[in-house]
C-alpha cells in the first residue's frame, strides 16, 4: 500500500469530554496526504493556482465528505482507503461513499503520478513491457492521448498492469482501476478543473505537456508486479 494512502487516527485535546474520547478511540479520520512537492513546481505546466484549487479545494472536499459519510460505519475504524473504495464499489447504497473514496485515491494518485523535470519515457522493465504492449514508447503516447481526448466528460486515463500486459483504460467520473482488480500504474485527471485555468478547452494541450513534462516514471515503475 503507498504510505499517501494510509488514514491516520483522530486525536482528541486533553480537555475533551471522556465520553467523546471513548467514542473516538478507533476511529479513523481520512486526511489530506502532503503533495510531493511544492504547489508552484509543476509550472509552468501546471499552475501554483491550478493546484491551490485542486489540491486544497477539490481533493479536500471529497475527504471532508467521505469522513461524514462513513461516521457510525465499520469503516470509521481503522479502515484504508483503497479499503473502503473496494468494498463500496458496485454497491448502489453505497454510491457516494464510492465516489468520494475513489476521488480521493484517485487524486492521491495523480499527485504522485507527476514530478517537476518529468516526462521522457521510462527505463528498464516498464519500457519493456510499454514496448511489448504497445510497440514502444511514442506508439503508448499516441494511444494514451488518443483515450483522454476519448473520454466524453469527466474522468481519467490510466496506464494499468492487467496480468502479464499493460493497458490504457479510461475510466468516467470516480470509477478507478482498484475498483478492477488492475494495478494503476500513472495516471492523468481528464476532469476540467485540472486544467481550465491553465488551459480552458484545450485538454489535447494539457495531456500532451503531462506526457512530455510531468509524467512521473519512477514512480509508475514502483508499482509494476
Amino acid at each position: 500500500m503507498n504510505p499517501f494512502f494510509r488514514p491516520a487516527l483522530c486525536l482528541l485535546l486533553p480537555w475533551a469530554a471522556m465520553g467523546a474520547a471513548a467514542e473516538s478511540v478507533g476511529t479513523t479520520a481520512f486526511t489530506l496526504p502532503a503533495l510531493p512537492y511544492a504547489q508552484d513546481a509543476l509550472e509552468p505546466h501546471i499552475s501554483a493556482r491550478t493546484m491551490g484549487f485542486h489540491y486544497t479545494k477539490h481533493h479536500q472536499a471529497y475527504l471532508d465528505n467521505l469522513n461524514k459519510l462513513v461516521a457510525g460505519t465499520p469503516w470509521a475504524k481503522g479502515a484504508t482507503l483503497e479499503q473502503v473504495v473496494r468494498e463500496s464499489a458496485g454497491k448502489a447504497d453505497q454510491n457516494a461513499v464510492f465516489n468520494n473514496a475513489a476521488q480521493a485515491w484517485n487524486h492521491g494518485f495523480f499527485w504522485n503520478s507527476m514530478k517537476p523535470g518529468g516526462g521522457g519515457q521510462p527505463d528498464g522493465r516498464l519500457l519493456e513491457a510499454i514496448g511489448k504492449s504497445f510497440g514502444g514508447i511514442e506508439k503508448f503516447k499516441e494511444a494514451f492521448l488518443t483515450a483522454a481526448l476519448a473520454q466524453f466528460g469527466s474522468g481519467w486515463v490510466w496506464l494499468v498492469q492487467e496480468g502479464d500486459s499493460l493497458k490504457i483504460v479510461k475510466t468516467s467520473n470516480a470509477d478507478t482501476p482498484l475498483a478492477h482488480g488492475q494495478t494503476a500504474l500513472l495516471t492523468c485527471d481528464v476532469w476540467e478543473h485540472a486544467y481550465y485555468l491553465d488551459y480552458q478547452n484545450r485538454r489535447k494541450d494539457f495531456v500532451k505537456a503531462f506526457l512530455d513534462h510531468l509524467a512521473n516514471w519512477e514512480f509508475a515503475a514502483s508499482q509494476l508486479k
